[in-house]
């Protein structure tokens, strides 16, 4: 009797303790919900390293299409459908709020999804930019009131930096510089090369030729903060530049301020995962330039 009651015992602790495990499991998988960061490629992990370095209680996942990068020359309609997919995707890991942290996909793709899709598909979750951040204080720095924009020939055809300057500051006037070459050197590693000096030093003499009274430029594309110091070389005397990682950071931290609804729905781990569309072994060897440290990301199929 005393040998039945002990395996009795044995046998409702044993599903006490799996009940206890199954619980646990099934809570960590409902609060896990990191903030999503999105990039057609490497670019936006220069955003990423600024985030956790502003905000590094969060937990982050970061997804880079790599399989169908670059986007820059892309047409509207494909950056919005893969930009929506990759959103999709992020929202399917346990993500409530996903930045953008593409020039690219938040020219292109952040309206359509913020306005038509969201409220159908996700209602409750949010997709933020990164252009909006900075055209917010770029009339903080400028004194001549004109401004040079380096960027991706996508990003320069959607206008989208004239148009959101104009709202926040209308006195300021906009030129911009489509740099096709320049993702291409940074992602091949070519930062020093004979290359991309001749093609930095082509597109600052192009930017400039529009007006000679640019003090401040835009590096509105991820990739170009590893082209900084390169840039300033070939640029007048006292031009000042302006990276859009700390921006982006400082306006999320902000945001998360005003919005302590979202603030709460993100669980605060400290915890950093990557995702790519692409070779994990390549993105790996070239993730660790735009990041500063090495990591092991996972696949994921679309």
């Amino acid at each position: 009797m005393q040998k039945y009651l002990f395996f009795k015992i044995t046998q409702k602790s044993r599903v006490l303790c799996n009940f206890v495990l199954i619980l646990t499991i099934i809570t960590h998988q409902k609060t896990y919900s990191p903030i999503g960061v999105f990039d057609s490629g490497y670019g936006g992990l220069t955003i990423l390293k600024e985030l956790v370095t502003t905000l590094p209680q969060y937990d982050y996942l970061y997804l880079g299409d790599n399989a169908r990068a670059p986007y820059g020359s892309r047409s509207f309609d494909t950056v919005y459908e893969y930009t929506l997919e990759c959103v999709k995707a992020l929202f399917d890991q346990g993500c409530e709020l996903v930045i953008l942290a593409c020039n690219t996909a938040s020219a292109k793709a952040l309206r359509t999804i913020q306005q038509k899709d969201l409220p159908k598909i996700a209602p409750n979750k949010r997709v933020l930019g990164v252009i909006r951040p900075t055209t917010e204080i770029v009339g903080n720095y400028t004194k001549t009131k004109e401004v040079g924009i380096f960027a991706t020939s996508g990003t320069v055809t959607s206008q989208s930096y004239v148009i959101e300057i104009e709202k926040f500051f209308p006195d300021i006037k906009v030129f911009q510089e489509a740099c096709p070459m320049w993702v291409p050197l940074i992602e091949n590693n070519e930062l020093d090369g004979v290359g991309a000096n001749y093609f930095v030093e082509k597109h600052v003499h192009h930017l400039f030729s529009q007006s000679k009274n640019i003090d401040t430029v835009i590096l509105g594309c991820t990739h170009y903060p590893l082209l900084k110091s390169l840039i300033e070389q070939h640029l007048p005397s006292g031009v000042k530049v302006l990276t859009q990682g700390q921006i982006v950071a400082e306006g999320l931290k902000d945001y998360l301020v005003r919005h302590p609804e979202m603030e709460t729905r993100i669980s605060k781990t400290s915890s950093l995962n990557f995702l790519t569309t692409d070779s994990t072994e390549l993105f790996d060897s070239h993730a660790s330039l735009f990041f500063g440290q090495e990591m092991k990301s996972k696949h994921l199929g679309l």
